[in-house]
């Protein structure tokens, strides 16, 4: 019998009911355990494993993906305290910068991104906007960039000829970052590490899934991944990182 490529993926596709929209996902990484690993056993993006910095994939700041995500962003910063983020000073210059080459970014604090609270500070490693919403009982979808709630899902959206839109939902791979992403010692997607969650993604991310494609599509897709659940385990293929695993 020939073997399952190696990167192999499953993917459906249907037509959005109130507009001009096909939706793709990669079911294969919705039904899998991936969960964030930060703080547990995450080495970072940088060219070295780097577990005990405790910066996760903030090392390079965020990249804004327009102007109405950036002052989204630079409103929620302004919310915060100085309990709950470390750089709160540097802040009052400033959150946000854009770079020779036009993009908007997160500025920087000690070689990571300014919202990034460290080991040694009082409430402990991680993004300070994450750190309000707990503290407020609130989302962090509305408060982060959307590159950071988003992560490790990523949306790309295809205008053909006709107008027609193709979405497709699929994990962040390293190419995603451009080539940059390349030199990453280690990403979370495709090592076994991250893959030990408790829930499926498609579970587990419900909010974000939500949030990128609207609660009916969230709704459809669902239906459609319990269904696949009682098929036999024959029918789905295993995450490449969880076959290699095995």
């Amino acid at each position: 019998m020939t073997a399952i490529p190696n990167d192999a993926h499953e993917w459906i596709s249907f037509d959005d009911e109130r507009e001009r929209r096909t939706w793709m996902f990669d079911v294969t990484f919705l039904e899998s355990q991936w969960t964030c690993i930060f703080g547990r056993g995450c080495q970072g993006v940088l060219t070295g494993p780097t577990p005990e910095l405790v910066q996760g994939c903030c090392s390079y700041g965020a990249h804004f993906t327009d102007e109405e995500d950036r002052q989204r962003v630079e409103r929620a910063a302004q919310r915060l305290t100085s309990d709950q983020w470390q750089f709160k000073s540097r802040g009052t210059r400033g959150t946000t910068r854009v770079k020779p080459n036009g993009e908007i970014v997160t500025r920087l604090a000690q070689d990571a991104c300014i919202f990034l609270n460290r080991p040694d500070f009082a409430r402990g490693p991680g993004c300070a906007l994450h750190v309000m919403a707990i503290d407020n009982d609130e989302s962090y979808i509305p408060l982060k960039p959307d590159v950071c709630w988003q992560l490790p899902l990523h949306r790309d959206d295809q205008v053909v000829e006709d107008g027609h839109v193709i979405t497709r939902i699929a994990q962040w791979e390293r190419r995603d970052w451009g080539a940059g992403g390349s030199d990453f010692h280690w990403w979370c997607t495709d090592t076994p590490d991250a893959f030990v969650g408790r829930s499926r993604v498609v579970d587990s991310m419900r909010d974000e899934l939500v949030a990128m494609i609207g609660e009916d599509v969230y709704q459809r897709l669902l239906a459609y991944i319990d269904h696949r659940r009682g098929q036999p385990n024959s029918t789905r293929v295993a995450h490449p990182v969880v076959r290699r695993r095995r």
